[in-house]
């Protein structure tokens, strides 16, 4: 199943029966994780004789999930996870489908730090996404435990120039857009969000994404899936669809 779409003054066809999953799921005691806390936990449920695990004799699997969205798995978050009011991811997005450029990009060493520079996105379109891959692109992102690691981040700068290039929806694969451990400055987060300025409360940042390095750089049609969740950042399952001019 095929459709058009008109980009950059030209006419794309989007491959829809192939859809290019960027996200890392949410696992037992397993997975990628972050920010100092224990691995997620799923465990079933035993209340009043009910035993949740069908192979223990129950009628059903029924699991209780404990997680941080931000720790476990491929997260999006709004302006709501640096605010002293409540804001939802899940009321941030209406329309899930963008225009979305994939480009990889290779750190640079700036003493003890590996950061993402402005000028690494000299060769942005105008889309209403970017995804970020960070190279090398090695396969241990998806069960790195980045606690204590200092893993690379985004300058304010290159948030600043892609918040003015209109990109409203920022996806990286790393546990944050920020240093580790920066005193709670957040300069990326509030640089993306204007946060000092005109907050943009429908703009949102995806950590913890995946892209395989079989996906060449370019443009694609992005469906950002989001769990039905009220709350600063849910779980969420990024979907590439390829486009073919």
């Amino acid at each position: 199943m095929t459709s058009t779409i008109a980009l950059q003054g030209k006419q794309y066809s989007i491959d829809l029966n192939h859809p290019i999953d960027i996200s890392l799921s949410v696992q037992n005691q397993a997975g990628v994780g972050a920010w100092y806390i224990d691995q997620p936990k799923i465990s079933h449920v035993v209340v009043d004789g009910y035993v949740g695990k069908v192979s223990l004799g129950g009628s059903t699997n029924f699991n209780d999930i404990f997680f941080n969205p931000h720790s476990h798995g491929t997260h999006t978050e709004c302006i709501g996870h640096i605010t002293e009011e409540f804001y939802s991811v899940n009321q941030t997005i209406v329309n899930t489908f963008f225009t979305a450029q994939l480009l990889s990009v290779t750190p640079e060493i700036r003493n003890d730090d590996a950061v993402i520079t402005a000028a690494m996105f000299a060769n942005l379109e105008t889309v209403e996404a970017v995804v970020i891959r960070t190279l090398p692109n090695l396969e241990d992102k998806k069960t790195t435990n980045y606690s204590n690691t200092n893993p690379p981040y985004l300058l304010e700068e290159a948030m600043i120039y892609l918040r003015e290039k209109g990109v409203k929806h920022v996806l990286v694969d790393l546990p944050s857009v920020d240093k580790e451990k920066d005193g709670g400055a957040l300069l990326a987060h509030k640089a993306f969000w204007d946060f000092d300025g005109k907050p943009r409360m429908d703009a949102t940042i995806t950590e913890f994404v995946f892209v395989p390095s079989t996906v060449a750089d370019g443009l694609f049609i992005l469906d950002l899936q989001i769990a039905p969740i009220e709350n600063d950042a849910a779980p969420s399952r990024p979907l590439l669809y390829t486009l073919k001019e």
